[in-house]
């Protein structure tokens, strides 16, 4: 489907919206997490039922932030119903960013995850999908650890590029994969860049994103930047990244950042995953649903989602709650 006309159904059907919703679909499945990160054909069945369940733009891959890294050797801990963690860093040294390997998108879970969206394109030819992929930044913190990276920005900052020039060699080939297997389109989670000056994120951040846009762009395929951490400073570098679309967490005021995003940008955002959709009940759900619609409702390029990934036990009822709220508030006159 050609960009352009997703980007202009986002603006003219504000009934429908496209909050990170992936992992609750095992409480629908009956299936733990583990099952289904590791189960190409789980991953489709989930994104299928989802697509069927609730009126959203698109069906979603699972933003896992593990797989690349695990790609790439970093040791991964796994739960029975929560999302795998990379539990410690590979790059410890320049030595080891100059032997590390590239990994092929065959590798580990890569493989399944591609293969999840190619299966359930085949079932959901009509309907828009987008797969789900890390930032080079948010990757090269989980080789090289959070503390280190940011410490290295100024002290050692060949060794963190050497890092992001691997791994954003690595991102071009998995989103071509996921862009051969079928995917309309990718959300790209960055939030490590929530951490940086707005200097530092253009050039350890934003430069490398904007190659990997160019690498794989084209006229239907749509390029969302997903970053759930304190953007309000980095609105600059942010704003000349010219991502399609951009999806923001809850940290932050989002009026805000639609009072300075370009108008022609569709801005999404921002119920608190943890605190409205797992910890709340559907009467606040509803409530902030009517809030955040009063509040950026007069932005035409505003589509409500949530904050970032819900969590997988959220009681189901807060999100149907999520959906009725939204479709009642923008059918009314």
């Amino acid at each position: 489907m050609k960009k352009q006309i997703l980007l202009e159904r986002f603006r003219s059907d504000k009934t429908h919206s496209l909050p990170i919703l992936t992992f609750p679909a095992v409480q629908i499945m009956g299936i733990s997490v583990r099952e289904l990160v590791e189960s190409a054909p789980n991953q489709a069945k989930a994104m299928v039922l989802l697509s069927e369940r609730y009126p959203m733009f698109c069906a979603l891959s699972m933003m896992d932030l593990s797989v690349e890294a695990e790609a790439f050797g970093s040791p991964i801990k796994y739960y029975d119903m929560d999302i795998p963690t990379v539990t410690g860093a590979i790059i410890h040294a320049l030595e080891d960013s100059d032997r590390l390997r590239v990994p092929s998108v065959s590798e580990h879970r890569t493989q399944t995850y591609v293969e999840g969206v190619r299966l359930a394109k085949k079932q959901l030819a009509n309907h828009p999908l987008l797969a789900g992929v890390i930032g080079p930044f948010s990757l090269a913190g989980r080789l090289m650890d959070m503390t280190e990276i940011m410490v290295n920005c100024f002290i050692e900052p060949e060794w963190v590029h050497k890092t992001l020039r691997k791994a954003t060699q690595f991102i071009i080939d998995y989103i071509l994969a996921f862009k051969a297997a079928g995917a309309d389109g990718i959300i790209m989670a960055e939030p490590a860049a929530g951490l940086l000056s707005p200097d530092t994120c253009a050039e350890f951040s934003c430069a490398y994103i904007k190659e990997i846009m160019d690498a794989v762009a084209s006229d239907d395929f749509l390029f969302i930047y997903h970053n759930c951490g304190n953007v309000v400073p980095l609105q600059e570098p942010l704003i000349a990244l010219d991502a399609d679309v951009y999806h923001f967490g809850d940290h932050i005021d989002l009026v805000k950042m639609l009072e300075v995003m370009p108008q022609d940008k569709i801005i999404m955002g921002n119920i608190s995953p943890s605190t409205i959709f797992r910890k709340g009940t559907p009467d606040m759900i509803r409530a902030r649903v009517k809030q955040l619609l009063d509040e950026c409702g007069r932005f035409p390029n505003f589509i409500i989602s949530s904050g970032c990934d819900i969590p997988p036990e959220t009681p189901l009822e807060n999100i149907d709650a999520f959906f009725e709220a939204v479709s009642s508030y923008n059918r009314k006159p």
